[in-house]
């Protein structure tokens, strides 16, 4: 039983959903080293919504809104922590959900389409075939879901995939914590934040932004300048850190 009262009483519980969710056979055990690298990276930015991420959502929300087939791609984890969330966000922008997994077994298909459902997600199922160009299970996507789509949210992503749907000239919005990965380097766009802000932050920008503002969005779209903020953010925190530890009591 954690405290309430614990310092980290919300990063602990939700390494227990994802230890619990990995026990059930909703999560590959691998997705949990994966959290655990995106959590150290969330140290880094104060575990915050940092200024470039708000702007980031804010366009992510631009790009869904204003494309013509939008489609948001679950895995284990993100459907572990903000099934609820992928729900609101389907609400505000239409898109379509869709579950592709790296360590795909038809069991845990239907496990994690089964725990989005009971969130309220419309999830869009039926026949997959292997259509994108990878030698992995991710390539498995259905032809009227991901392999149609001309925006793609791709939350937790990995590198290769990534790559490959831009490749295919679709616009890849990735969230990943790590501004230096392959991932965060090959989408359209990158959002460098924890993913249960993240995903928030994105729906709340999709019921505020009016044609307008989504066009100035997507016209001043810069990522590699999103990524340079990023790692700003995290080295400028590191030195006030580093400088209030230096001008402390000599021991």
């Amino acid at each position: 039983m954690i405290p309430q009262d614990h310092p980290r009483y919300r990063s602990l519980m939700t390494r227990e959903r994802l230890a619990a969710a990995a026990r059930e056979g909703v999560l590959a055990m691998e997705g949990l080293t994966a959290h655990g690298r995106g959590e150290a990276f969330d140290y880094l930015i104060g575990e915050r919504t940092t200024e470039s991420a708000a702007l980031a959502e804010r366009t992510a929300a631009a790009l869904i809104l204003s494309a013509r087939h939008p489609v948001i791609s679950v895995n284990g984890n993100t459907a572990v922590l903000v099934a609820e969330e992928i729900a609101a966000l389907q609400e505000a922008t239409g898109a379509l959900v869709e579950v592709n997994l790296f360590h795909r077994t038809e069991e845990r298909i239907r496990l994690i389409e089964d725990l989005l459902t009971r969130a309220g997600v419309d999830v869009f199922s039926g026949q997959a075939e292997r259509l994108l160009p990878l030698s992995h299970d991710r390539a498995w996507c259905r032809r009227e879901g991901m392999f149609s789509a001309d925006v793609i949210l791709v939350p937790l992503e990995d590198g290769d995939r990534c790559e490959a749907l831009t490749k295919m000239n679709k616009t890849v919005i990735a969230i990943d914590l790590n501004p230096l990965s392959r991932t965060a380097r090959a989408a359209s766009l990158t959002i460098v934040d924890e993913i249960t802000r993240a995903v928030p932050g994105i729906t709340r920008a999709s019921q505020e932004l009016d044609p307008n503002e989504c066009e100035r969005l997507i016209a001043r779209l810069d990522n590699h300048y999103l990524l340079a903020e990023a790692i700003r953010e995290m080295t400028t925190r590191l030195a006030a850190c580093s400088g209030s530890r230096s001008t402390g009591p000599a021991p």
